[in-house]
Order: structure tokens, then C-alpha cells, then sequence
């Protein structure tokens, strides 16, 4: 089998699911090409998991102080550029198309009747599952930005709804909790207000991620440039995590049985939808602005969430390497079954 595999590369979360995929399709002896779309070649950091890989423009929304800016979405858009890499994009030779909501592959493998497997969090928005901030363009967007003939959706709950668990690594055993240590990853906010915010909380570590690194006099807090080594490793004896309410860091820190202080993205539907289904949950908190009080409390709250979660990454190549199957209720209720829900005090 040959796939070629198309990945939104905006976001950290979708390159890591695809890393994960990666080494199962790998092991399975799948033979498969990467592209990805939506950030600068130099911008991506650590794939060489990839096997080399192909780049394009893409499409993309881009923020500005915590929310999706419109204006500036428009004016980094480059719909010739789109439309020409969807026409040059030749799929001729690839069993199956898969997109982890990666447009222009989704769009290239439906101009040539390739057909498109799409997996990833936001086919989950295809069933009813927890949904605020919606709009007429946000519901477009989700049905219209990376379609595909199967949507596979992730989620950290099934909802009664045919979805699966998040793609992550099935994690070993962690090192032990450092209770004051805790990571910010808040890409969509400018740096130094983040640090202003952090300033008053001395007696704890905070580790920042950033694209931004300025450096901090204070010594409770560091800033980090984008690593994804530097970080898992950060991750796995911290305490706790404020981050946007991206999915895929949030699935990691659930199953590490990290605390969660989720910010969502001013007007992006996803974060909004995914923010309120971490709440209605009980997997963690959320702050819809940057808020001393908020963080204060939840730094002082010791109950976090610990969930194991299957190898969703394997159970969807095996399903490939089935003939791609119906995922009925069945299928579905037997991966969730393996799904073990821990409530833990650091």
C-alpha cells in the first residue's frame, strides 16, 4: 500500500499525531509520503521522522493577541498559489489519500477522484459532540477546508458518537512530579504579557514555550524556544500546563495526568468547542483571558485528570491494512472500553 499523507502544519498538535501515525505505518510496512501546508519551510522543527517531506502554502488563519484575525488571514492568503499547488499536486500512483485537515491534498485527491481519508480532531465536528462559538464561516470552514470521502474523528470522549481516542504516544512510565513546575505553551499571545502575568507566583516554576523567546530576569521563570524533545521532557515531571485549548496537548497532559488551564483562541470554534468540552468533562480549566485570579486558583488546586488511552494510532493502520472496514457502534465502543479515566492530587 501506498498513501500519501497531507498534514495542516499551523498548529504543533497535527505534526505531532502525524509523527505517531508515522511510526506505526512505518512498522506496518506502509510506504507513505508527508506533505505539509500552512507555515514557512524553516519553521518546522524536528522531522526527521518525515523521511523528507513536501512543503507548500496552504491555507491557514492567522492570529493576533489571542484571536483568529480575519484581516490578517486575508491578507497572508495566497488563493493563486493554492489553487495552482491543488492542480499540481499528482496523485496518480497512491492507493489512498489520508488528511489530517490538510487542504491541499484534500482538495487535489478530490479534483482527481483519489479518494480521502481524513483523520483528525476536527472530523469530530462531523457528530454532535460539545460545540460553542459557532458562526456561518466556522461551520463552513469545517466542512469545506480539507474534505474527505471518511472522516475519522478524535476525541477525549466518545459522546455517544462514532469517534475514536486521541492519536498520541502510548506513554512508559513517568519520573516523579515536580509540584511546582509548570509549562505555558501560549503561541497565540505576545510573550511579554504572558511573563507580566507570571511574575507575582514566585513560589513556582514556570517553564514558557515560545516562538517569541525573550529573555526573563526573574528566576522562577524561563523562556524555551520550540523544541519537541525539550518539551516532552519538560512535560513529563511537571505538575501542570496553561496552554491554549489546542487538542493535542491537551490529550498529551491527560494522559500524563497533568492539570490543564486551557485559554481558547478568541473566535476560533474549535478551541471555543474544545475549552467547553474539557470543563463539561471535568479534565480540567479553562480562562477566557489572560486572568491572575484564574491561574492563581488553579495553581493551587492539586486534582488533575489521568487517562489511558489505547494505541489509536496502530488500531487505525491495522483498520487500513483491513480494507477500511465500516466503523460501526461495535468497533467503536471496543477501542473506548480500553479507556481507563483516573482522578489524581499532585
Amino acid at each position: 500500500m501506498r498513501i500519501f499523507y497531507g498534514v495542516q502544519g499551523t498548529g504543533n498538535g497535527h505534526i505531532t499525531r502525524a509523527r505517531v501515525m508515522a511510526k506505526e505505518l512505518y512498522k506496518a510496512g506502509i510506504e507513505v509520503d508527508f506533505q505539509f501546508t500552512g507555515r514557512e519551510f524553516d519553521k518546522y522543527f524536528d522531522m526527521t521522522i518525515f523521511n523528507g517531506y513536501q512543503v507548500r502554502h496552504g491555507l491557514t488563519f492567522a492570529s493576533d493577541k489571542g484571536q483568529v484575525s480575519y484581516f490578517k488571514t486575508m491578507l497572508t492568503a495566497k488563493p493563486i498559489t493554492f489553487v495552482k499547488d491543488v492542480k499540481t499536486l499528482d496523485l496518480t500512483d497512491y492507493d489512498l489519500v489520508v488528511s489530517d485537515f490538510e487542504p491541499v491534498t484534500a482538495w487535489a485527491a478530490k479534483s482527481q477522484g483519489v479518494r480521502v481519508l481524513g483523520v483528525g480532531h476536527q472530523y469530530a465536528f462531523n457528530h454532535k459532540i460539545p460545540r460553542e462559538g459557532s458562526d456561518p464561516l466556522a461551520d463552513m470552514v469545517m466542512k469545506f477546508f480539507a474534505p474527505a470521502d471518511i472522516g475519522v474523528g478524535l476525541h477525549w470522549h466518545h459522546f455517544g458518537q462514532l469517534i475514536l481516542p486521541p492519536i498520541i504516544e502510548v506513554e512508559e512510565k513517568l519520573p516523579s512530579v515536580n509540584k511546582n513546575k509548570i509549562i505555558v505553551y501560549l503561541p497565540f499571545e505576545d510573550t511579554r504579557a504572558v511573563i507580566a502575568l507570571l511574575l507575582p507566583f514566585n513560589t513556582f516554576e514556570f517553564h514558557i514555550y515560545t516562538p517569541d523567546v525573550i529573555p526573563s530576569a526573574m528566576a522562577h521563570i524561563v523562556c524555551k524556544p520550540l523544541s519537541r524533545f525539550g518539551f516532552q521532557e519538560d512535560l513529563q515531571d511537571c505538575a501542570g500546563v496553561i496552554s491554549n485549548a489546542g487538542f493535542e496537548l491537551a490529550s498529551e497532559s491527560l494522559q500524563m495526568g497533568k492539570k490543564i488551564l486551557a485559554k481558547p483562541l478568541h473566535a476560533q470554534m474549535e478551541q471555543i468547542s474544545n475549552a467547553a468540552a474539557l470543563q463539561q468533562l471535568g479534565y480540567g480549566h479553562i480562562m477566557h483571558d489572560l486572568d491572575s485570579q484564574v491561574i492563581d486558583r488553579w495553581l493551587h488546586t492539586a486534582h488533575a485528570v489521568k487517562i489511558t488511552f489505547p494505541n489509536t494510532a496502530k488500531i487505525l493502520v491495522d483498520w487500513l491494512q483491513d480494507g477500511m472496514p465500516e466503523m460501526n457502534a461495535e468497533f467503536v465502543e471496543n477501542v473506548w472500553n480500553t479507556v481507563d479515566v483516573v482522578h489524581v492530587n499532585h
